[in-house]
């Protein structure tokens, strides 16, 4: 499995030249392709327990201001679904440790006040130095998408020097939490009897991994561009931009990243309409986190299936989240979701071919 991953990543480079030299783009009915089901109901179940009990805890002591970090604590139960348990851990161990650093970076960054230009820098460095990461320890899901999106989020939330410690503590609860549902299943025995998957972890392998440099470039400055356009022309949420951009780049190749920006937009789209019945049916906060719940066990079922089902249930769940941190006019929170994702899906395509471009011509020097 592990191998599997590393070889469709190294297909990057001449998946690039390929379109470098006017490769056949996706066929359209790659949008709508869905992969076969892989147990994806236990991963589903652990990330909905995994978020659930937290949102419920602070429910119940009147400190849903924290919810956003205990979500993104949570989000630590998303990694590792198809490897056997002490794998997972493993991997766990390292992405919730990221988690982390990226909540603690986001509030630091509100609570501070450092201006919108140094946030955007700010998170791309984070988008770049976690695309490395991810490759050297082989995650799955791979790519900065989660990190991104935990660091610009908290830092769009109004934060003061102790409400660091109260994130660091919030996401670290979650995240151990998140750990111990996912290795719960070690108990059972039919599952401890399990071949033991493998981890293939290797800093050299990667650094000198051809289109790699590349790679962990365009993920920075595909958020960066994203983040510029809406801050210098006053729309409301850059970091949307930025996580849309993101995503785009998360697939193996330039052709993969086209399609990944392509289901990108249309789930969110659709997304867009589920979240607006959604709160016009509620914005009681319990139900809210119902709803959250619901919506990232959806998530899970469909994310390795088809992506832009996934978003269907993913764009709710970001703008749930977002409301119960931060309560906001929800005709501005819709438009702004939408256009911000298209923005972001055509920076993240448009960084995507500059790479293949620059790729190809590396590769006939």
């Amino acid at each position: 499995m592990a191998e599997t991953t590393r070889r469709a990543r190294s297909s990057q480079h001449s998946a690039a030249r390929s379109l470098g030299r006017g490769g056949v783009l996706p066929h359209p009915r790659r949008l709508i392709e869905i992969g076969p089901h892989g147990d994806a109901h236990w991963a589903a179940l652990r990330a909905g327990i995994a978020v659930a009990v937290p949102l419920v805890v602070l429910y119940s002591t009147d400190h849903m201001q924290l919810a956003l970090y205990a979500a993104f604590g949570a989000f630590t139960a998303l990694y590792g679904r198809t490897h056997t348990h002490v794998t997972r851990a493993r991997m766990q161990a390292t992405a919730g440790v990221g988690l982390l650093l990226a909540v603690v970076a986001g509030t630091a960054v509100s609570a501070f006040g450092m201006r919108d230009w140094l946030i955007l820098l700010l998170v791309s460095v984070m988008a770049s130095a976690m695309t490395f990461v991810s490759d050297v320890l082989n995650w799955h899901p791979p790519g900065a998408l989660f990190f991104v999106f935990a660091m610009a989020a908290c830092a769009s939330v109004p934060a003061t020097p102790f409400d660091i410690v109260l994130a660091l503590a919030t996401a670290s609860v979650s995240a151990a939490f998140a750990m111990a549902i996912s290795t719960v299943g070690v108990t059972v025995p039919r599952w401890r009897s399990r071949r033991p998957t493998r981890l293939v972890i290797s800093f050299r392998a990667t650094a000198t991994r051809p289109g790699e440099p590349l790679r962990v470039l365009s993920a920075g400055v595909a958020v960066l561009a994203a983040g510029a356009i809406p801050t210098v022309i006053g729309m409301g949420h850059p970091y949307w931009a930025m996580v849309a951009a993101s995503a785009a780049l998360g697939a193996a190749d330039t052709t993969g990243h086209l399609v990944r920006a392509g289901q990108r937009v249309l789930g969110t789209l659709l997304g867009v309409a589920l979240t607006a019945l959604l709160l016009a049916v509620s914005t009681d906060a319990l139900e809210i986190i119902a709803f959250v719940v619901l919506l990232q066990i959806g998530a899970e079922l469909f994310v390795m299936r088809n992506y832009g089902l996934a978003m269907i249930f993913v764009t709710p769940l970001a703008l749930l989240m977002t409301q119960l941190a931060r309560p906001l006019s929800a005709g501005v929170l819709l438009r702004d979701r939408m256009t911000e994702t298209l923005l972001g899906a055509a920076v993240g395509i448009a960084v995507s071919l500059v790479g293949a471009a620059v790729a190809n011509r590396s590769s006939r020097e």
